[in-house]
């Protein structure tokens, strides 16, 4: 009996510019038998022999008018060339291509598409669904193709309001066809990313490379280079012209994120001359957990692997006498407050025995967000660099903690006292669970605070600035997380703030006599 192979996803793709991004998507498709064929567009007879032999392409073509009469609904045509010459293309595909045929793209900058396609048809047609692939490599040219490039990467769609519900369906679906994780999103949110994490290290790695080869006086400079150096400037083996397209396409984002970056290096450079080890410590800490969350979010993992559990069978044995040490883990309701009173507090707190566990790393991170300098966690040992009271900065965008409704409701406390304004969310389980035990009585002290519908669901947004009045608050029902919000917003509060809990249950009291418990802490 044969295997039957699945139905086709689209009917004939039409690469135009068979390179790396075109000549992979086509393998992709035709390993996958996602599309009846593939015809190739070059300009190069070369090129449509190379990838016809290489069993890239079924057939060939040095111009869109050759291929344009056969291709109907259901046919999708990929452009594939530098950004700036997408205008050229979209000419031909006016006056070429029916309506019914898609059309989409993988350039890298977004903004010069919808540009090119205004020029040419007066506005953004309902065929066209712009699209970029997150996936490359820094060789190019059709020898370079790849079926696997597209698996498990971000495909980037940004239809416009006037797309084709059709068309944008049919290019959704081939992405996913090839193993792509496809999302939508606004153009000029595209290029402003994609100019941070990907127009921006380009553009170093050329400039670099290039400044070491002609300015620096070193003939062993690159001789003697480590892996570090080598791993870095990788991405300037990429195509130049490709990349001289992209930075001019891009210019307003490309040169907004060259002026960030300036400015912070410039800062960097100062805190070298003048020898500021907290601020020097504070950017290669932040760096760091910055990179490592990175790796974590591409990989899917949490702050911390879960735990694999296995049955272990043990023979106990007659012995001797049993002699050793224990270390009890950590606790989590102390390892949060440590965190935040040592960030509040002036001067260096040392913290052993801090639980390396999921919601403590997650009031770790938001504290690093608002720029207090965090070493570690290693072996439970943690050091803080507190700011004091008033030190702490406003993050650069939501404070996330997970599935922490401790570090959400404490924060929430601290975070009612900044003069900035602040948004608090969680995870999809956090996100169910009501705040107003705490909404409530920041409300009644002056916070500008709120969360959404009757049970007060995350995100908690906090409007900065509010001044706060003390209270002497009593506990409806025993809560450390209550108690705990209210005394920390009463830091900030004008007066002596008081909390009363019902008897015969009291909830965790003075912190700083429970740490011993399970930290050691030396403030100085």
């Amino acid at each position: 009996m044969f295997e039957q192979k699945p139905a086709p996803i689209i009917g004939r793709l039409v690469v135009i510019g068979v390179g790396l991004i075109g000549a992979s998507l086509a393998s992709a498709l035709k390993k996958r038998s996602a599309c009846t064929s593939v015809i190739g567009v070059a300009r190069r007879q070369a090129t449509i022999d190379e990838a016809i032999k290489a069993g890239i392409i079924d057939a060939g073509a040095l111009g869109l008018k050759d291929v344009a009469q056969e291709l109907v609904k259901g046919d999708v045509v990929f452009i594939a060339v530098p950004t700036l010459s997408v205008e050229s293309v979209l000419s031909e595909c006016k006056e070429y291509l029916h309506p019914d045929v898609t059309i989409t793209d993988g350039a890298s900058v977004k903004g010069s598409v919808i540009a090119a396609a205004k020029q040419v048809y007066g506005e953004v047609p309902p065929q066209l669904i712009p699209g970029h692939p997150i996936a490359g490599s820094e060789k190019s040219g059709v020898g370079a193709a790849n079926p696997g490039l597209y698996e498990d990467h971000r495909i980037i769609l940004t239809p416009l309001q006037n797309a084709g519900a059709s068309h944008l369906n049919l290019v959704d679906s081939m992405w996913k066809a090839v193993g792509g994780e496809v999302i939508h999103m606004p153009v000029d949110v595209h290029d402003d990313v994609l100019a941070m994490t990907s127009h921006l290290p380009h553009a170093i790695a050329f400039s670099l490379v290039d400044t070491l080869a002609h300015d620096a006086d070193n003939e062993n400079i690159f001789k003697y280079a480590a892996g570090g150096f080598r791993d870095f400037t990788r991405i300037a083996s990429s195509d130049p012209v490709m990349w001289h397209d992209i930075m001019r396409a891009n210019q307003s984002s490309v040169l907004n994120a060259i002026d960030l970056f300036a400015a912070n290096l410039a800062r960097l450079r100062s805190a070298v001359a003048e020898d500021d080890s907290e601020y020097l410590l504070g950017v290669f800490t932040r760096a760091k957990e910055a990179r490592d969350q990175f790796t974590r979010l591409l990989t899917k993992q949490a702050f911390v692997p879960k735990m694999q559990s296995s049955n272990i069978e043990y023979i106990m044995q007659p012995g001797g006498q049993v002699k050793g040490s224990i270390r009890v883990p950590g606790d989590k309701s102390i390892s949060h407050r440590s965190i935040m009173l040592g960030s509040l507090a002036e001067g260096v707190t040392e913290v052993e025995g801090f639980l390396e566990g999921e919601d403590a790393l997650a009031t770790l991170q938001a504290f690093r967000d608002m720029g207090v300098v965090i070493e570690g966690p290693v072996n439970g040992r943690v050091k803080i660099h507190g700011v004091g009271l008033h030190g702490l900065k406003k993050p650069a965008g939501p404070l996330y903690v997970g599935n922490s409704g401790t570090s959400m409701r404490l924060l929430a406390g601290i975070l009612s006292g900044q003069p900035f304004d602040s948004v608090l969310t969680g995870d999809e389980s956090l996100s169910k669970r009501p705040m107003n035990r705490v909404v409530n009585p920041l409300k009644a002290m002056g916070a500008q605070i709120s969360a959404e519908g009757e049970k007060g669901l995350p995100p908690v947004v906090i409007k900065g600035g509010a001044p706060l009045k003390a209270m002497d608050y009593t506990l409806p029902m025993a809560s450390a997380q209550v108690k705990s919000c209210v005394l920390l917003a009463g830091l900030y509060a004008a007066g002596e703030t008081k909390v009363t809990e019902p008897a015969p249950a009291p909830t965790r009291g003075g912190w700083l006599s429970h740490f011993g418990f399970a930290c050691c802490i030396k403030a100085r």
